[in-house]
């Protein structure tokens, strides 16, 4: 499961539970019924199946299991929002969770409320096991805060109007950073993982343990839309020299050329976003682009991804709470890493790609029941990234967490910063 704050106050963890829900709320306020159901590829859910789906997580696992005598508030949104946990029982299929007009967002609301209203009222009677599981929960609502926010920026892509659901604020003219400065890493035995001074970890990013790391030099900052565009520009999409194998027959099938969300006419390169289609700033860090992409921009500029141990090393003495992350309802925006030449942009505005597969820490093993379930059974066939993105809520990131997607995804704000031998 996950350590927590364990010795946490109850107006400390009420207010925290009401901070994260709250935000919720604020990030579905300019949806309808209809921008709230649809789904638009088997890999997003709807915005109200999220809403659902973090709720029934704090009713089933607490108010279930640990207050005496409740009533779930409709025995049939089990069904319909469990995600993946087997030992839950029989649940609704992922492609299909936009067929599910009913219940509405109305009604969706209702139930967040009437669950909200339940624990509020227990929270001073549970024991430090079950408020542990509500901590976890609120990281888990915090996770799926930001794939609302992502889901929702690939439903109103696909939307030929592509509207904007954020206003986004007025983009100010910033000169282009400087070329890359190398910042060399730390070599020899390191430790990695969870070290026991952040409040909470999900289980994933423990136990504690060694690594040896080779002489490396880390990018100062994540590469940037203009730098990617000279790869693109230089062939970077037709050149199968500097793909992987399953790379190039991705690119080949997708007929992919050019990160997601992107379009070029007379006028050159705009983007899509929550605040609908803009030029592309060619100072911001690409995003949405998927593994392989990453990938093979390193290879043509002679360089490579960085692993997780070697990111996470970097990262350890920076505050995780530094950088772009979501503060509040509105557009998240990617942003220039100014002027510079510190390892100061190593979190938020986008997710860096690694080279490191998402496998246990030596020593790993799932807890438990069914919130074992939540990361270990998904160590197979994903890569990790680091760092949170624009997206991500402030508070929720450390240098020891790790996300993890496969190689062919990029609907999330997903960059890349080099990395090379010495």
């Amino acid at each position: 499961m996950a350590k927590s704050w364990m010795d946490a106050r109850q107006d400390d963890l009420e207010e925290r539970y009401r901070a994260v829900r709250g935000l919720t709320e604020a990030l579905v306020a300019p949806l309808s019924d209809a921008d709230a159901t649809v789904q638009s590829m088997p890999d997003a859910s709807p915005a109200k199946w999220h809403m659902a789906h973090v709720t029934w997580f704090f009713e089933t696992f607490i108010l279930r299991d640990h207050v005496a005598d409740y009533q779930p508030y409709d025995a049939r949104y089990a069904y319909l929002f469990n995600s993946y946990y087997e030992a839950e029982g029989a649940r609704h299929a992922r492609p299909l969770r936009g067929i599910l007009t009913r219940p509405t967002l109305a009604d969706i609301r209702a139930y967040r409320a009437h669950v909200d209203a339940a624990l509020v009222k227990a929270l001073g009677m549970l024991p430090q096991s079950a408020r542990a599981l509500a901590t976890l929960g609120l990281h888990h609502e915090q996770q799926h805060q930001e794939l609302l926010l992502t889901d929702l920026l690939h439903l109103f892509c696909m939307n030929p109007l592509e509207p904007a659901l954020f206003d986004g604020p007025s983009a100010a003219p910033v000169d282009l950073p400087g070329p890359l400065h190398w910042i060399e890493g730390r070599e020899g035995l390191v430790e990695l993982g969870d070290d026991g001074r952040s409040a909470f970890a999900f289980d994933c990013e423990g136990p504690r343990h060694k690594a040896v790391l080779s002489p490396h030099a880390l990018a100062h900052r994540p590469i940037t839309n203009g730098e990617w565009i000279s790869f693109m520009e230089d062939g970077g999409y037709r050149n199968s020299a500097h793909w992987l194998s399953d790379g190039w027959a991705w690119v080949q099938a997708e007929g992919v050329e050019a990160p997601l969300y992107w379009k070029e006419s007379d006028k050159g390169w705009t983007r899509f976003g929550l605040d609908g289609r803009q030029p592309v700033n060619p100072a911001a860090p690409v995003t949405h682009i998927s593994l392989y992409e990453a990938d093979a921009y390193a290879s043509w500029a002679g360089a490579r991804l960085p692993t997780e141990a070697e990111w996470e090393c970097a990262a350890a003495n920076i505050s995780p709470t530094s950088g772009n992350q979501l503060d509040g309802a509105g557009c998240p925006r990617p942003r220039p890493a100014g002027d510079t030449t510190n390892l100061t942009q190593m979190f938020g505005d986008v997710w860096e790609w690694t080279g490191s597969a998402y496998r246990p820490h030596p020593g790993f093993r799932a807890a438990a029941g069914a919130v074992g379930e939540y990361n270990g059974k998904f160590m197979s066939g994903q890569f990790v990234l680091k760092g949170g993105s624009a997206a991500t809520p402030r508070g929720h990131m450390r240098a020891s967490y790790r996300n993890f997607f496969y190689p062919h995804q990029r609907w999330q704000f997903t960059g890349l910063r080099l990395a090379k031998d010495l």
